[in-house]
């Protein structure tokens, strides 16, 4: 039953938009702009950060072969796909390896912004998003 709730929660979360999957899928946005949304803090008003409720899932869910698990596993290589068509729009010659980069800064910024209660950690790894994506893409003369 546990792992039927978690399960249910993680699909509602990812149909409405409510995840970082939902900014990246944004046409009213430039695509760098999307990329670097994944490090802002979230909006004011909203639930307190806990870190990225995918990964939260996986660890209470360890085994591999479990549905919970399987889902999240889904769901961040679905991110890492986004990010490497926003990339590869941009111009990168290896948008797979950027992405993979900058998933896992955006993974890293949401832990450390749950585990130390600071919303807005995510500014230290935007920061660093800006240098891979300043020095991945192609510049324009």
């Amino acid at each position: 039953m546990r792992c039927e709730l978690v399960l249910a929660h993680l699909k509602d979360l990812s149909s409405t938009g409510r995840t970082l999957e939902g900014v990246l899928a944004r046409e009213d946005i430039p695509a760098r702009e999307r990329i670097l949304a994944l490090f802002d803090p979230p909006p004011a008003g909203t639930d307190p950060v806990r870190g990225c409720p995918f990964i939260d899932a996986a660890v209470e869910f360890p085994d591999p072969q479990n549905a919970v698990h399987s889902y999240a596993r889904e769901r961040k290589l679905l991110m890492v796909r986004l990010v490497a068509d926003l990339i590869a729009e941009l111009g990168c010659r290896e948008p797979s390896v950027l992405a993979g980069q900058l998933v896992t800064l955006a993974d890293g910024a949401a832990s450390r912004a749950m585990v130390l209660d600071e919303a807005n950690y995510g500014r230290h790894a935007r920061a660093a998003a800006e240098i891979l994506l300043n020095n991945a893409l192609p510049t324009t003369t």
